[in-house]
């Protein structure tokens, strides 16, 4: 999404009337002390042009609008295109780790290895330099000062009301907040600035600021996210309406604040190995080495359960605000959407019984995750949508966004790039229908005596392929979305009866891509196979699946292309940036971690009392299981916190595949050592149609790294930062100097 987008969104009266372009120039040349020249004289003569601006309405809201600007580009949560990048343009592969990967920046070609491209594999072993993927810290600090500005002058203008001043004041204050999250999570601990910005009568040293300590970023995270939900108007508290789409809600401070706090109690930032169980292999050297010139440890070598406590307190006060729930879809009856009929799960004797949101009997499962991002699901009234910022679509050239992730997803038959795959590990993952494993799950490379949520099974996968007769008889509904049409044959039965999030996910050789409007007859409803000589299989090029399976996640069954750079034919989707499901996944995950109980201020100040009761844990999790139409954990699972926690692992990894958490999640757990240095796994592709039983082998893909060392827990810090900033430390394990 570009900056006329987001502006659209918030300010879009301006934008029509095209006014304030001369004062958005100004503003744009505008930065903080962490990227930029320190000469402010050029940019404001003198005070009485701050003047000129804070107290005329209209400059206010440019203003106003511009910090929220550089939430775009680098800084978009979910961005598809894995290899753009470099220091001028966005760079955000996050979506990418042990589950999904990118495969059409194999090779930096042309100007690409100037300007940073960095491939999947690169990306993988951490072979970047201090100078890929900058941006984002470029432009938060930018947002952050044209905030701190905003809050530091806004009081001046008169002609707008106490209430808007407040509100627009809690506007700025999340989106400085929100800047300082992001930054957090993928740099690790940064410098918090004073709240009115860099002192410029200062001399260049004197404003060089220490990186603060992960905890006291979480906390300022946390404290401005309070005093921004009381700012904000009530109006705004889970509500938007269409013009106003990326406007923070009150809903959206808190859940920030959730997150962060979330994050800070989790190992890598709370005491580490003390916490859980992890793998002999995982060390705690992130943390010893990671300090300040003075000494300062900048992640805690002490474990606190109220952490998690506390996160689990700041889960609930979103929680508690009402409003929100999972979206959800009723059953469908037709299959004139492109969508199978609903395919009933397995009976449950609590959930097939009642209605939602107690159970599954009167919504469709399939079509409540599909329709939730592939842009049925308006952005207005999505009630499980917490913050976007927008559209998310970036069909212009540097080929980003959702838009991007759908057509680097489509068959090269179709007009797509046939890039973005899915690894055999991820495909494994999704449950069955009855919410047991898929046998074989993870089988080529388990290792006995492995407990945890990778530890899969030894059975064997399934063979065999399903027939006509099959399919007509309606053994497979989930594979067709008119059996009798348009009939999902020759499919391998390794991918039948799997859960609802799965069809909504995975393009699995054989499935179908409907192109409901694309005007060509012969490409609508069309069943595609990854067989090597077959059209979409292995070419010696790079568009290829490397692993034979895709991914089906923001497709809508009425997108199609008619050339591999048009984007105009795919339905808009917006950016799901926060959403329901995660806050109550990770109630659920702080709550499984707790010993004793706490009494813990709510963010109105009122006590609360948390520990590790199972009926709230299930407040987290039966919602999203109801939803997937899936069983509950059996009671097992809930009284054992290690199997509880596997569990959560697995149905992260599941529940929110593409959008962007996983890669984190992987490094806040201290996962990563483990999984993200497992050899990725896929099909062999190499396989023609005529051996398709050698094609459904699962065996290691070499051309697809993993590799994760402790270095690669957090991104660098660039050279030019830390000349700027003498008191700037880099992070473990990269460079200091050019």
């Amino acid at each position: 999404m570009n900056k006329s987008n987001i502006l659209r969104y918030i300010l879009p009266s301006f934008i029509e009337r095209g006014w304030g372009m001369g004062l958005l120039l100004l503003l744009s040349g505008l930065c903080f002390t962490a990227c930029a020249d320190l000469d402010s004289d050029k940019y404001f003569g003198d005070r009485k042009t701050l003047e000129s601006v804070f107290t005329d309405r209209e400059q206010v809201d440019m203003w106003l609008a511009h910090a929220y600007s550089f939430l775009t580009g680098s800084n978009f949560e979910v961005c598809s295109k894995g290899g753009t990048g470099g220091e001028n343009s966005a760079w955000n592969p996050f979506c990418f780790a042990d589950d999904i990967y990118y495969g059409d920046r194999d090779y930096a070609y042309g100007d690409a290895k100037d300007r940073g491209y960095t491939s999947y594999n690169t990306f993988r072993e951490g072979g970047y330099t201090e100078a890929v993927g900058q941006s984002a810290w470029v432009r938060s600090y930018q947002g952050i000062y044209q905030a701190s500005i905003f809050l530091q002058n806004i009081d001046m203008n008169t002609d707008l009301s106490e209430e808007d001043r407040i509100d627009k004041k809690g506007q700025a204050r999340f989106v400085r907040a929100y800047y300082y999250w992001l930054l957090l999570r993928k740099f690790g601990p940064v410098p918090i600035m004073p709240d009115e910005g860099a002192d410029y009568t200062l001399e260049y040293d004197e404003l060089a600021t220490p990186r603060a300590t992960y905890e006291e970023v979480a906390n300022y995270i946390a404290d401005e996210m309070v005093k921004a939900a009381n700012e904000i108007s009530p109006r705004w508290t889970n509500k938007r309406d269409e013009a106003n789409i990326a406007r923070p809600t009150r809903g959206a401070c808190l859940a920030t604040r959730a997150i962060a706090l979330t994050y800070a109690a989790s190992p890598l930032a709370n005491g580490q190995l003390k916490n859980g169980k992890h793998p002999s292999n995982v060390t705690d050297d992130i943390a010893k080495n990671l300090k300040n010139f003075d000494g300062t440890y900048l992640l805690s070598l002490d474990y606190s359960e109220e952490k998690w406590a506390r996160a689990a307190a700041a889960c609930k006060d979103v929680m508690d605000l009402g409003g929100y729930e999972l979206y959800h879809a009723g059953i469908n009856t037709v299959e004139a959407d492109g969508a199978p009929l609903t395919v009933t799960p397995d009976y449950d004797p609590v959930f097939s019984e009642n209605n939602w949101p107690n159970g599954w009997k009167d919504i469709d499962p399939y079509l409540s995750y599909r329709n939730l991002f592939n842009g049925t699901a308006s952005a207005v009234d999505n009630p499980e949508l917490i913050f976007t910022r927008g559209s998310n679509m970036n069909m212009g050239d540097n080929d980003n966004g959702l838009g991007a992730m759908v057509a680097h997803s489509m068959p090269v038959s179709l007009n797509g790039w046939n890039t973005h795959g899915m690894t055999q590990k991820m495909c494994d993952t999704y449950y069955m229908k009855d919410g047991s494993d898929v046998p074989g799950m993870y089988r080529e490379w388990r290792q006995e005596g492995v407990e945890g949520y990778d530890a899969g099974n030894s059975l064997e996968r399934e063979t065999g392929w399903t027939t006509r007769a099959e399919i007509q008889n309606g053994d497979y509904p989930e594979l067709s979305q008119n059996l009798r049409r348009f009939p999902a044959m020759n499919v391998s039965k390794q991918y039948v009866n799997r859960e609802p999030r799965f069809y909504a996910s995975v393009a699995f050789s054989g499935s179908y891509w409907e192109q409901l409007r694309n005007p060509t007859s012969t490409q609508r409803n069309a069943q595609i196979f990854y067989y090597r000589s077959g059209g979409n299989g292995y070419i010696n090029a790079f568009s290829y699946l490397r692993t034979g399976i895709g991914i089906k996640k923001y497709y809508h069954p009425d997108d199609y292309r008619d050339a591999q750079h048009d984007y105009s034919h795919l339905r808009e989707k917006f950016e799901p940036a926060m959403r329901y499901a995660d806050i109550l996944l990770m109630y659920a995950e702080c709550l499984n971690e707790l010993t004793k109980s706490y009494t813990i201020k709510s963010w109105k100040g009122q006590d609360m009392t948390i520990s590790r009761n199972i009926d709230e844990m299930k407040k987290g999790v039966q919602p999203v299981r109801i939803r997937a139409g899936l069983h509950d954990y059996t009671a097992e699972v809930y009284d054992n916190a290690n199997l509880f926690r596997d569990k959560i692992k697995r149905e992260r990894m599941i529940e929110f595949m593409g959008e962007g958490k996983r890669y984190f999640d992987l490094r806040r757990w201290m996962d990563a050592p483990v999984e993200e240095n497992k050899r990725v796994y896929g099909l062999n592709v190499f396989q023609t149609v005529s051996k398709r039983d050698e094609f459904m082998q699962v065996i290691p893909v070499y051309n697809l790294s993993a590799n994760f060392n402790d270095k690669m827990y957090f991104w660098p810090i660039s050279h030019t930062d830390l000349k700027r900033n003498k008191n700037l430390v880099q992070n473990p394990g990269w460079q200091y100097n050019d």
